[in-house]
């Protein structure tokens, strides 16, 4: 972290569901695997996280963004670096990803 301390952006499964069915303005993006994503996925662009650097450029700077994978460490890796590496400031982490939005939003277990 190159001795830079990240306050990083989080959003539950929960807030992120709310948000989404109450039609806010956000980005979400995919930084799994395309085999991840195609088994299952909640929407937005597919970026692998090996990718995200390279496609920075696409990224929006003005809206919120909400990253996430299968359990919320890669989309935090991404962000960091996108952080650190570009300035992005409107990047959000979805807390525990995946597995998080299958047990809080599909399985009900909040």
């Amino acid at each position: 972290m190159k001795g830079k301390l990240f306050n990083m952006q989080n959003i539950s499964a929960k807030e992120l569901f709310t948000a989404l069915n109450d039609g806010t303005d956000l980005i979400l993006i995919d930084v799994r695997e395309a085999f991840e994503h195609n088994e299952f996925n909640i929407g937005g662009i597919l970026i692998p996280f090996q990718e995200i650097l390279n496609h920075h450029l696409i990224i929006n700077k003005n809206t919120p963004v909400v990253f996430y994978c299968e359990k919320g460490v890669r989309s935090q890796i991404a962000i960091q670096r996108l952080e650190e590496k570009f300035g992005f400031t409107n990047l959000i982490n979805l807390t525990g990803g995946m597995y998080a939005w299958k047990k809080q939003i599909i399985n009900n277990d909040i």
